[in-house]
């Protein structure tokens, strides 16, 4: 089985697929209500195409993983964009490729960043690690077929030592 890397969650690594989601990847910070709160401004933006569709906000719990995990198939979303936010600071693995027939690139994200993938972008369904995990998502919901899968010719392996950094347990995750 092809192993896949696991690079550390950049913008600039992630910005062929979609945008980050943290306060480290802002371009804009504005002091907000009356100077209590900060606004990470525009850190990502939502598409939704074809008659109908409208942006959605909706919760995904998601099971834990165990290391290593094959990486067997793709999906993607072609009539809108689709970001997730972990609700937690527990680590977890986004997965995309420009194509089925593509090498995949794989990110580990960290600190509760979340990822936005761009409408059409080919990625792995949601890779929780370590616990249960709940992600505020938000994507386009309305008629028209806006989930395409595709299977792998060859499975990828997703590894504990493959990280961007040792990692000997879970919890160095952090």
């Amino acid at each position: 089985m092809r192993r896949l890397p696991i690079e550390a969650l950049t913008p600039e690594a992630f910005a062929p697929f979609g945008e980050v989601i943290s306060p480290d990847a802002a371009r804009e910070v504005w002091q907000i209500n009356a100077g209590t709160a900060q606004r990470f401004h525009a850190l990502a933006l939502a598409e939704s195409a074809g008659e109908g569709g409208r942006i959605g906000i909706s919760l995904f719990r998601a099971e834990p993983r165990a290391l290593p995990i094959a990486i067997t198939m793709l999906e993607r979303h072609p009539l809108g964009s689709q970001a997730f936010v972990p609700l937690h600071a527990r680590p977890w693995l986004v997965v995309v490729a420009a194509s089925p027939e593509a090498a995949p690139r794989a990110f580990l994200a960290r600190d509760g960043a979340g990822v936005n993938f761009r409408r059409g972008t080919w990625h792995h369904p949601l890779l929780a690690l370590e616990a249960t995990g709940d992600f505020l998502v938000v994507d386009r919901i309305g008629p028209g077929d806006n989930c395409e899968e595709a299977a792998l010719a060859q499975p990828w392996l997703l590894a504990l030592e493959q990280a961007p950094e040792p990692i000997h347990d879970t919890a160095n995750f952090r």
